[in-house]
């Protein structure tokens, strides 16, 4: 195949990994701009090498004009939780949007293969805009410590030809059962840990408003009055109490509507 058509072929993937990513990404930003811990916590997303796609082709038997058609890894996202139950969560996700649609699922986390390995995988058919119509890409979703896990195997699969030592064999299969302890500690604290970094969040999203506030009043007060209200802020901010910060915001968003009505 001359290499202007594996570009032609390729693009359109690599075009609808990046704008899943993107959708994705939003979607965390969502959440945690309105102060919700967010199921999602890392998106990556992939176009397989000429390489890689070629190998994997030979090794399934596939002929080259019937790639696309029998090779359904060509692209992929990767979709990283915090703890297991967020994985149905991103799935349920998945399957309600309108602009994708779910060809295939494959649960490895509650049915994990014989090596140890653990995600959920589904297979989403996206519409990108381009003359060659929908592709069909590869989701995976995954713990961060299945990710762990899955990197290392994925390493040692290449570095070995798939043919890993017996010995190493017996280490991965360890680390996969201390994976699956792992997760199962993270999920007992899980409130824990999300009230935690949804207090930091809700902290830096009223920081990034005062600090918002403070600057478009640079243009409206006097120094003077700029000072002290920065020096009432770096106070409060330093005694690390949410309900200050949240009164001292309404206190600011008064002062600032005050100067705005002076201005008019």
């Amino acid at each position: 195949m001359e290499i202007q058509l594996w570009r032609e072929i390729l693009n359109p993937y690599d075009l609808a990994v990046k704008e899943l990513t993107v959708k994705f990404e939003h979607l965390i930003q969502e959440h945690r701009q309105q102060g919700l811990y967010s199921p999602i916590e890392q998106v990556h997303g992939r176009v397989k090498t000429i390489s890689s796609i070629l190998d994997k082709a030979q090794k399934k038997n596939i002929p080259i004009n019937e790639i696309e058609e029998k090779l359904e890894d060509i692209a992929g996202i990767r979709i990283i939780c915090q703890f297991v139950e967020d994985i149905q969560k991103v799935v349920e996700i998945i399957r309600s949007r309108t602009d994708m649609k779910v060809i295939e699922e494959k649960d490895y986390v509650n049915n994990m293969k014989n090596s140890g390995y653990r995600s959920y995988h589904m297979i989403i058919e996206y519409n990108v805009e381009t003359m060659n119509g929908p592709k069909c890409i590869h989701a995976e979703i995954r713990t961060l410590a299945m990710n762990f896990w899955a990197t290392i195997e994925h390493s040692l699969q290449y570095k070995y030809k798939k043919n890993i030592p017996d010995h190493i064999r017996e280490k991965l299969s360890s680390a996969a059962d201390a994976i699956i302890v792992l997760d199962q500690e993270m999920s007992q604290v899980r409130s824990e840990i999300m009230d935690a970094q949804n207090a930091f969040q809700i902290q830096a999203n009223l920081v990034a408003d005062i600090l918002n506030t403070i600057q478009n009043l640079y243009q409206l007060a006097n120094k003077r009055e700029i000072a002290k209200i920065q020096d009432e802020f770096y106070r409060i901010y330093k005694a690390e109490d949410l309900d200050q910060l949240r009164r001292f915001q309404k206190q600011l968003d008064v002062i600032a509507e005050g100067y705005r009505a002076q201005s008019c």
